[in-house]
């Protein structure tokens, strides 16, 4: 299965925006990881719930599909994103995100979520491989975020902004 990056590759407002979420991303995964690596009941999920409702809105800006971003599209060009959205079937793009939603959507990593659960009560190395299905899992489901925004902005035939900021 091809990459985002890959998948963008061929336009280079869409492969800046795979980069620029990428960092996001990263930043995201490795706090993430360290907070698999605590054997802490629960503290995992509430710190990936609460990195994935930031994340996922800043992935959306990169590629236009805030609901700002939207409202600020012409009726027909919104129309297409909706359309988009309902093919590709993303809950996750042109919407308030919250905790709920984002719980929700990441039912697509559970098994990822559930080992790490269960491996991180094991002295020292269950934490390690806590902390690697950690990062794994956020940066599996930002990958897939992506390529379902690539998807929508290519079906909408939209003009991906070049924001070109650091978060």
């Amino acid at each position: 299965m091809p990459s985002a990056l890959h998948m963008a590759a061929d336009n280079a407002a869409l492969s800046a925006a795979v980069k620029r979420s990428r960092k996001l991303l990263n930043r995201r995964a490795v706090v993430a990881a360290a907070a698999s690596a605590v054997p802490v009941p629960g503290l995992d999920w509430m710190v990936d719930a609460a990195m994935l409702s930031r994340l996922i809105p800043e992935i959306n800006k990169e590629f236009g599909l805030t609901p700002q971003q939207l409202d600020q599209l012409e009726p027909k060009k919104r129309d297409q994103v909706q359309k988009a959205v309902a093919l590709v079937g993303s809950v996750l793009i042109g919407k308030f995100i919250s905790r709920d939603l984002v719980i929700k959507a990441a039912t697509k990593i559970g098994v990822r979520l559930t080992a790490k659960q269960a491996a991180k009560y094991v002295p020292l190395a269950g934490q390690v491989v806590a902390a690697a299905v950690g990062y794994a899992a956020i940066r599996y489901f930002g990958e897939e975020h992506m390529k379902d925004c690539i998807r929508v902005a290519r079906q909408a035939q939209l003009d991906v902004p070049a924001l070109g900021h650091s978060a």
